[in-house]
């Protein structure tokens, strides 16, 4: 029975005449190749440690690249898409590099924004993922498919910020270690370099991509790749006459290093396995590992569960149940903060009430001392209109003395004569 309860039976029926599903497959690659393919590698390494140019080596072409300067605050990740074309098939590539990894003082911090860059592109895909009208066919798809994580080659083995770097991503991405600008390093000194570099992985416990060996038309040559990690590559955007070819190889003094000579370097296994074989197993790990792990991890955080309380898995129950709980819990929360917007309405009603009493008792006051103002001035009028009054008085008496005075003078002049 299936998970609705319906009685399920198979059996194995032999076909009378030919009916055409076995042109599945042929309509599968016709579809796909209509609609393209993706591919999103991300480089993290150290400036001028070679990243850019091993990409140009990689997809044997120019791509878009400035160079970067040592003196960045922070990492920062840049990401560019480029449409390629090789035998009517399309692929959408996008390169995504880590600009001022590694160039601070402090490396505490370094990988934070790699890991958060990868975790929004999961992100992104699982909300296209979640919405009712969705349109995965036509998505751009940035999540990042493969990590090629450059080491320096300096001979002594993997630095801090390698092993807490590759140990926070392993969860999230293909992690391909390649050993940059092995040319630096002669071959006694690389083989017990790479021995280290494993030794010191497994010793750290940090998980890194190994080619499948589950498909028998790559097995033996997965396996034998899987001893050769990490890949000691060396990149080249220049071409040098060697004999009557032109190659991409790199010109010194004392010979010429051959990008794809596998007797110089790993440059040619590593296309071999990223590009040419495992290409599509890395979008499948992508898909089926690290998304589906992120979406299991998100989808419990949104409060959905692999099983219910019965022991089945029920998106829609699930989905009900929370639902319900949200409600009560946007119930719960809209009670209380009605509760305390009543309290604070009550408190806010007593301030003005005690502001309205304060200022009543500062209007009394005032009205009592102009009151009282008014008083003093009302006498102190009454006082200077009695004050105005005597003066007129005594002014008048004053006036009238004088008058007669000088009348008794003249009268007094006249008896005299």
């Amino acid at each position: 029975q299936d998970s609705r309860g319906v009685q399920q039976d198979s059996r194995n029926m032999k076909l009378a005449g030919h009916v055409g599903f076995d042109s599945l497959p042929d309509q599968l690659v016709n579809k796909s190749l209509q609609n393209g393919f993706c591919f999103n590698i991300m480089c993290i390494g150290e400036t001028g440690i070679g990243k850019s140019t091993l990409c140009d080596s990689l997809f044997n072409t120019e791509f878009d690249s400035n160079p970067e300067s040592h003196k960045e605050p922070e990492v920062k990740l840049k990401a560019h898409s480029y449409e390629l074309q090789e035998s009517n098939v399309n692929l959408l590539l996008t390169l995504v590099d880590t600009v001022g990894y590694g160039d601070q003082i402090n490396k505490e911090d370094s990988f934070n924004s790699i890991v958060n860059y990868i975790d929004n592109q999961f992100e992104a895909y699982l909300q296209e993922e979640l919405k009712i009208k969705r349109n995965l066919n036509t998505y751009h798809d940035t999540r990042i498919h493969v990590c090629l994580y450059f080491i320096t080659p300096n001979g002594h083995g993997l630095k801090s910020i390698d092993l807490v770097c590759m140990k926070k991503l392993e969860q999230k991405v293909n992690i391909i270690p390649v050993i940059a600008k092995a040319d630096t390093i002669n071959k006694n000194e690389l083989t017990k370099f790479k021995a280290k570099i494993m030794n010191e992985l497994k010793s750290n416990g940090v998980s890194i991509y190994q080619f499948p060996t589950d498909d028998e038309t790559v097995a033996e040559v997965n396996k034998e790749m899987n001893n050769c990690l990490p890949f000691a590559v060396v990149g080249s955007r220049e071409t040098v006459k060697v004999g009557n070819k032109h190659v991409r190889a790199r010109q010194y003094p004392w010979g010429v290093v051959q990008v794809e000579n596998e007797n110089h370097c790993d440059f040619k296994h590593l296309r071999e396995m990223l590009i040419r074989t495992n290409m599509e197993d890395l979008r499948n790990q992508t898909q089926l590992k690290h998304y589906e792990l992120y979406r299991k991890e998100r989808l419990k955080q949104m409060g959905f569960s692999e099983t219910d309380a019965n022991g089945t898995s029920s998106f829609t129950e699930t989905y009900t149940l929370r639902r319900e709980s949200i409600l009560k819990s946007l119930q719960t929360r809209e009670e209380e903060m009605r509760q305390k917007f009543v309290i604070r309405v009550k408190e806010k009603e007593a301030e003005l009430k005690d502001a309205e009493r304060e200022l009543h008792s500062r209007f009394d006051k005032l009205k009592a001392s102009v009151a009282e103002e008014r008083r003093l001035v009302e006498e102190q009028r009454r006082t200077l209109e009695e004050e105005i009054a005597e003066f007129q008085r005594r002014k008048s008496q004053y006036e009238n003395e004088k008058m007669n005075s000088g009348h008794n003078t003249l009268t007094l002049g006249k008896l005299e004569r």
